[in-house]
């Protein structure tokens, strides 16, 4: 087993590999995996791997895990298990676990899977290069360390090819909250903030590669506190206002925030600041105060209502999102119906809501556990609400103009497929030349399904939903 030491030299003067391998990566979880997998792929770039889309004919395989789901660990063995016979026909391939699990299972991973050659924790894969050095000399490679230095600046410049019209800014890392229930604080360290300057460059750079939207990206991203190029700090509101100014930015968008660290400032911006767009994830958890105070999450529902009336002052058509977790320990039916009166009163447009499971090392793990068929009669009552109240907003924006930014194509042949401002999908009939604009589309109803009729440059060209999940498709 190799441990790979701490380095502060700059890791892009690496020797890099010869020849152009293929690198295929599978990303568990979040967003924030997303955009790390995506800086992964370039640092291997530079050591002359080429990303592909099928794990088959592969010279490497990298995992990036997450460890919020229940069982993530297991699953991550399953599809090791299940590269197995990859290995078998060509055992030159190279097999890596990066993220969450990673950094919780740490070499445990490689005492159960000896095929894995590599493991890296998310604060860690900059040293990917000096990693790969080690597999080349015939070496295992593990770092799950949480290093000093700040892993954005010392990543190697890979190839950066051109991108989509939306993208993924991680600008804010960890978390301080520690709620009983998370691993976050765990797995991906302490709170940092990226410097302000850094991060104005890189959507800069974004920008210059064909994006339109970024969502700017944190475990507890309102949270964030970057220095300023002026020599201040800036809150979230500050660095928002300032990306607004870069010309051929058009829609901001940030996840996933914290109650308590929602301030004024950036209340006022969902109100002065036309690029932000009108979608805001605010995980509430729970409706009952007992519950909130065990999870450790500092606030009440009282607080959590208050602000949301602040919140829609500032910005009425605001498509609110929210997380709930049911059955956790101690909770009671009158804490569970807490909850479901706090969603009657907030309204969402979207919702997540899980039952309870413990995470091994957390507070929470430790304590008695709700009776698991209450627990899913309380789920499946609260996701009945939540689907009522998801159809009441989904059926509301028929008949209404929204603004698409389109993506890609869609699954029906001559279909393409955006987003609106509230960050519901648009299925449209067009051509591919749609992707990257933004255009007005007007919603309605056709037959069982939701249909929208772009306008303003489209030439008239018409939509329709592939189903009747959601006005226009569904958003995850």
């Amino acid at each position: 087993m190799r441990y790979i030491p701490q380095v502060n030299k700059p890791l892009w003067k690496a020797r890099a590999m010869t020849g152009t391998k293929k690198l295929f990566v599978k990303t568990y979880g979040c967003q924030m995996n997303v955009y790390d997998s995506e800086r992964m792929a370039e640092a291997l770039g530079a050591q002359g791997y080429q990303q592909v889309d099928s794990a088959e004919g592969a010279d490497m395989i990298l995992l990036n895990t997450c460890h919020i789901r229940e069982k993530a660990a297991e699953k991550v063995y399953s599809e090791l298990g299940r590269l197995k016979p990859l290995r078998a026909a060509n055992p030159d391939l190279k097999i890596g676990v990066a993220g969450c699990v990673a950094q919780a299972e740490g070499e445990e991973i490689m005492h159960r899977q000896p095929m894995v050659d590599l493991v890296v924790g998310p604060q860690t894969y900059h040293r990917l290069p000096t990693m790969m050095e080690a597999l080349a000399r015939g070496e295992k490679a593990l770092d799950t360390d949480f290093p000093e230095e700040d892993k954005f600046a010392h990543l190697p410049k890979g190839r950066k090819a051109r991108r989509g019209p939306t993208a993924f800014l991680t600008v804010q890392e960890g978390c301080d909250k520690f709620c009983s229930f998370c691993v976050v604080p765990y797995t991906r360290g302490a709170e940092v903030s990226r410097p302000a300057d850094r991060l104005l460059r890189e959507a800069r750079d974004l920008i210059d590669r064909g994006v339109r939207e970024i969502t700017l990206l944190g475990q507890n991203v309102n949270a964030y506190h970057g220095a300023g190029p002026d020599g201040g700090e800036w809150g979230l509101a500050r660095l928002i206002r300032e990306m607004a100014t870069i010309d051929g930015l058009d829609r901001i968008r940030f996840t996933t925030s914290h109650p308590n660290d929602m301030d004024e400032d950036l209340i006022a911006a969902h109100g002065d600041c036309d690029k932000l767009m009108p979608y805001l994830h605010l995980p509430v958890q729970a409706g009952s105060d007992k519950v909130l105070k065990a999870m450790n999450r500092k606030h009440t529902a009282e607080a959590y209502l208050r602000l949301i009336e602040r919140i829609r002052a500032a910005r009425p058509d605001l498509h609110l999102s929210g997380d709930f977790i049911v059955g956790f320990p101690g909770e009671t039916e009158a804490d569970f119906q807490a909850t479901l009166d706090l969603v009657e009163t907030v309204g969402y447009g979207t919702a997540y809501s899980f039952k309870y499971s413990a995470r091994p090392g957390t507070p929470a793990a430790e304590r008695a556990t709700v009776d698991p068929a209450e627990a899913d009669d309380r789920l499946q009552r609260l996701q009945a609400l939540l689907t009522r109240q998801q159809r009441a907003a989904q059926d509301a924006m028929v008949g209404r103009r929204v603004s698409v930014l389109f993506e890609k194509p869609g699954r029906m042949p001559g279909q393409m497929v955006g987003k609106s401002e509230y960050l519901h999908a648009v299925h449209v009939d067009g051509p591919e030349t749609l992707k990257g604009q933004i255009a007005p589309v007007d919603t309605r109803r056709q037959r069982p399904e939701l249909a929208c009729r772009a306008i303003g440059g489209l030439n008239g060209t018409t939509c329709g939903a592939a189903g009747s999940r959601t006005e226009c498709g569904s958003s995850r």
